[in-house]
């Protein structure tokens, strides 16, 4: 299992996802958090550059990316 930070429903979040093996992608649940939880430098980096590419919308149990580059690292 993997996790990364993300912009879900405009708040920073952790989501935690699996890859398969066809590279397919499933997100199991997010956390909301606190920017100010982070204060690495490195944390920071890594807030940035996730929450630049990744943005999606949580309704009904659904993640639908509201940017066409929102998928997870790989």
């Amino acid at each position: 299992m993997y996790w990364c930070f993300a912009t879900i429903n405009n708040r920073l979040a952790e989501i935690f996802f699996k890859k398969g093996k066809t590279d397919s992608i499933k997100i199991f649940g997010h956390a909301y958090v606190n920017k100010s939880e982070y204060i690495s430098k490195k944390e920071q980096k890594w807030i940035a550059e996730d929450t630049r590419k990744l943005k999606f919308s949580y309704r009904k149990g659904n993640y639908l990316p509201t940017s066409p580059s929102s998928a997870p690292p790989q």
